[in-house]
């Protein structure tokens, strides 16, 4: 009986040309990342689950897929198991928190303020559908010490620089401050304890509407006046967006810093994106502290990128308060939408080396090499029955030529 060829549900398997433009993707994003002076690391994917735990990783938290103890320190003998008995680490859902045990674990390596690159896997249990894996890789950066909001518009700078290196541009960079809707949630008399929880129905607003806002708020059984409260404040809409939410801000630095970002991303899209603000942008995220930011495509049915500060999270692992914030394209989804659009990534001319099975293979060899030097990309294909068709799957993979190795003839493939 045969095995089941079928990957784990929410995984993948990638074709060459798949992986052609996955690499061509990673190795663009990065090379624009480090010009702008971000370095690159690498953490391990397994965290301790304790760790994991108490991340504020919102919804990713009942996602993470739990790894049991190993060895002597797994006894399945004992009575009334619970999942402490069982499980020690896990994999990790984002690399966010990683990065912040990283920076706490090595601060004295690093220089201040320290720029990461991070382009690695993530695992979440989640329901699989289209640019949403259980198995997928985020394309970080990240700038820790710097509290200003040079550090934001930075981050924008080179996440949209990475965008463009590989055409990929009509978006829209949606901001918004957690700082300035929690104070509009105390202002209307919600408790603090129901802050996130407000958030996150605030979140759908785009898909549920003013109407759906309201009456999830009073499913959840909030007090009448207070919903009423808070649905007058976001409804408010004299003036710009952004002036209205002011009224209700206790800090006018958030409002002004805002804008100063909002004002600098639009001064340098050159007309190939656009930054709004967006008061129902909460990200979902327990531990964003000050302004978020996604990046929206009508090419998507959701963002494809997003982030915020997170000026708590190392200090978790530290004692001390570290500002920090970060950016986060959305590597997969990008790359689909990039698949869907016949993108083709450049590459080197590509040539198939046709030879006889009697020939001298070292001597073909030597064929391969000088071939190489010429900056080509070779295979070596030996004449056979199949030998037609072998061409033509190599055609399709984006082979041009054939060189005859008996006589150096060349032929135009395609």
């Amino acid at each position: 009986m045969k095995m089941n060829a079928q990957p784990v549900r929410g995984t993948k398997d990638f074709l060459p040309k798949e992986v052609e433009l996955r690499d061509y993707v990673r190795g663009k994003i990065e090379q624009t990342y480090k010009a702008f002076g971000f370095n690159k690391i690498h953490t391990p994917i397994m965290e301790d689950i304790e760790r994991l735990n108490k991340s504020d990783g919102g919804e990713n938290l009942a996602m993470i897929f739990k790894l049991l103890k190993r060895g002597q320190k797994l006894d399945l003998s004992k009575p009334d198991l619970t999942e402490d008995d069982l499980v020690d680490s896990g994999l990790r859902y984002d690399l966010t928190m990683p990065l912040s045990r990283y920076f706490a674990n090595n601060r004295q390596f690093l220089n201040m303020p320290f720029k990461s690159i991070q382009i690695d896997q993530v695992f979440r249990a989640e329901r699989p559908q289209k640019g949403r894996l259980r198995e997928f890789f985020q394309c970080d950066i990240d700038i820790i010490g710097d509290s200003s909001v040079n550090a934001e518009m930075e981050l924008i700078a080179a996440t949209t620089a990475a965008l463009d290196t590989i055409g990929f541009n009509d978006f829209v960079i949606r901001i918004n401050d957690r700082r300035i809707l929690t104070d509009m949630i105390l202002g209307a008399g919600f408790a603090a304890d129901d802050v996130m929880s407000v958030c996150i129905i605030f979140d759908k607003l785009d898909k549920i509407g003013l109407e759906g806002v309201k009456a999830e708020l009073l499913e959840k059984e909030y007090a009448p006046a207070v919903v009423e409260k808070f649905m007058a404040m976001i409804s408010d809409a004299e003036g710009d967006a952004l002036a209205a939410a002011e009224k209700y801000c206790q800090n006018a630095e958030v409002v002004a810093n805002l804008r100063k970002v909002l004002d600098y991303a639009n001064a340098i899209a050159n007309g190939k994106y656009k930054a709004v603000y967006d008061k129902s942008l909460v990200r979902g995220m327990g531990y964003y502290t000050g302004m978020v930011f996604e990046i929206a495509t009508p090419k998507f049915g959701s963002s494809v990128g997003g982030g915020g500060r997170y000026d708590e999270m190392i200090g978790k692992f530290s004692g001390e308060s570290v500002p920090a914030v970060g950016f986060s394209i959305g590597f997969e989804r990008v790359c689909a939408i990039l698949l869907d659009e016949g993108f083709v990534p450049p590459s080197e001319e590509k040539v198939v080396l046709a030879y006889n099975a009697e020939d001298d293979f070292a001597a073909v060899t030597a064929k391969i090499r000088a071939l190489q030097a010429e900056g080509k990309i070779v295979t070596a294909l030996k004449r056979s029955k199949k030998f037609g068709k072998q061409v033509d799957v190599l055609v399709a993979g984006g082979y041009t030529q054939m060189v005859n190795f008996a006589d150096g003839s060349v032929k135009q493939l395609g």
